[in-house]
């Protein structure tokens, strides 16, 4: 199955490789595209719970989905992934 989340604080190609980089860590996520110009992230799996497993992972390193609530903790924490993806 495809899936399509528009996600928050997507600023850039660091936060790109960091998104691209943690959710590549999650079983079953195939197919993983970032557009940084859009904030869309488009993935595909065949695992049941791989939607709300994204989800949590995008929240949990700064990028909560659209109508998720976007605390100033969360973009802090994408501020944080955002540079370590421009190391990385």
């Amino acid at each position: 199955m495809n899936y399509t989340l528009e996600i928050q604080n997507l600023k850039c190609g660091g936060c790109v490789n960091t998104v691209t980089k943690e959710l590549s860590k999650i079983d079953g996520i195939t197919d993983i595209k970032v557009n940084d110009e859009t904030s869309v992230v488009k993935f595909s799996s065949e695992v049941t719970e791989a939607l709300d497993l994204v989800r949590s992972k995008l929240a949990s390193i700064g990028y909560p989905v659209v109508g998720d609530d976007n605390s100033i903790i969360d973009k802090a924490k994408s501020y944080v992934s955002c540079a370590i993806g421009k190391m990385g």
